[in-house]
């Protein structure tokens, strides 16, 4: 195979100021969010020392587990180690890249076919090479010839820097024929995701200003959201909203459909649909937005439909979620541990437990990620205990809807776990009438 080691390509004055995906030059740049980001004054992160920070990170969690390094094949994982992108969601259900990092030797992206242009602008990255899939797909019943090319290649790169030393290696995702075709030449493949999340887990100062602008790009998009909502319209056209804004403005892809209205507020969970929504309807939504940078913003909101005033009912669930929400981030401190917070968080009553949200909070950084803090309730049955440190993000989730109930609320807050407190990252209004 032939090899691509070559440095990068592009003058750095033609890099965009955004950071973001493409390149472009500054004069040629027109993300709208540039203004309203320094309007904001919110500060543009330093990349080169996030892509550093996270490398850093997966390099040293690796060496704690005593593996030589890394192949990763889910795009998160890539982006993270690499903050290379191409074809991200597509990529999700096939394995046509993956990057292999080890400990102390190279930074070798596997890439689809004539892309090595995508990431001339990474010097992390020491090499580039066409990928082989091995998948059924692109390869039909070729694949298990294909995955021992794969194999063989992958297993001559770690030995060249292994040697013979340790050719304990981890994978994140990949299928039995893959880890076998390695065993069979020498390479233990260590199937594991822990690695990866607990590199991802601690955030770095400047991962935080990537993330205040993903968060700012989604309150514009709620904004836009709110002023044209009306009766009439359906919650798929108001949920196109929110896509619409955040890829205007670099923002990548939404995980989920979560947005209801009316009597499909309860339960949650209900994904968007061709309903059409009705003046005095209950709308909740959640984000589970991958914005500018790739970083998530994961925040929920609750708006009573214009046309009608709020009902009894409408506040006092939006009561009840709010205060749980705030609650719950009051409690939180770093050293704590999750099921500290499992067994001091807010009690709902009975006729809202049934229908209580999946978890209290959830990690968040280029996706949902490390750690999901169960309730009490589910702790035998899902529960895992750590500890919530510094310089982590977090969302806090509440949900209230009574079983049987006509509607139900969703509210969520992305919060910065600091050395001394919590700041809660969205500003956005929580009211159920944000004007």
């Amino acid at each position: 195979m032939t090899r691509h080691d070559y440095e990068a390509k592009i003058d750095p004055s033609k890099r965009a100021r955004t950071g973001l995906i493409g390149n472009v030059a500054p004069e040629e740049d027109g993300n709208p969010a540039l203004a309203e980001w320094d309007s904001a004054s919110l500060i543009q992160p330093d990349m080169e020392m996030v892509r550093q920070y996270r490398l850093d990170r997966v390099r040293a969690e690796l060496k704690s587990r005593d593996l030589a390094g890394c192949i990763l094949f889910d795009p998160v994982n890539i982006r993270y180690a690499t903050d290379a992108t191409n074809m991200q969601v597509w990529c999700m259900h096939n394995a046509v890249r993956y990057a292999y990092v080890s400990v102390e030797g190279p930074v070798a992206l596997f890439d689809f076919a004539r892309c090595d242009h995508l990431t001339d602008h990474l010097r992390l990255i020491t090499e580039r090479r066409p990928a082989t899939s091995w998948f059924y797909f692109e390869n039909g019943p070729r694949e298990k010839e294909l995955v021992h090319k794969w194999a063989g290649e992958l297993a001559d790169l770690i030995r060249s820097h292994a040697g013979s030393g340790n050719q304990r290696i981890a994978v994140d995702k990949c299928e039995q024929d893959g880890i076998d075709a390695l065993a069979q030449r020498g390479i233990t493949a260590v199937p594991s995701c822990d690695f990866m999340e607990h590199a991802r887990y601690v955030k770095h100062g400047e991962e935080i200003k990537a993330m205040r602008r993903s968060v700012n790009t989604t309150e514009m998009a709620m904004a836009e959201m709110w002023r044209q909502l009306k009766p009439g319209m359906t919650e798929n056209q108001l949920w196109s909203i929110l896509h619409q804004v955040n890829i205007a403005r670099g923002g990548e892809w939404i995980e989920t459909r979560l947005l209801s209205s009316g009597p499909r507020t309860n339960p949650w969970m209900a994904e968007c649909s061709d309903r059409i929504i009705q003046a005095g309807d209950m709308i909740s939504f959640d984000t589970d937005l991958i914005g500018p940078y790739g970083y998530c913003t994961d925040i929920s909101r609750g708006w009573v439909t214009p046309g009608k005033a709020p009902t009894n009912e409408q506040r006092n669930l939006h009561a009840i979620a709010r205060e749980m929400i705030s609650y719950n981030i009051d409690l939180v401190k770093p050293g704590m541990t999750f099921r500290e917070l499992a067994d001091k968080t807010y009690q709902l009553s009975d006729e809202f437990i049934p229908n209580r949200y999946a978890v209290i909070a959830h990690g968040v950084g280029l996706a949902d990620e490390y750690p999901a803090i169960r309730y009490a309730e589910d702790w035998e049955k899902y529960g895992y205990d750590g500890v919530i440190e510094a310089n982590t993000v977090l969302s806090f989730e509440s949900y209230a809807g009574r079983v049987g109930g006509h509607e139900g609320i969703k509210l969520e807050n992305q919060v910065l776990v600091t050395e001394t407190s919590t700041e809660v990252l969205d500003t956005f209004s929580m009211d159920l009438v944000p004007e």
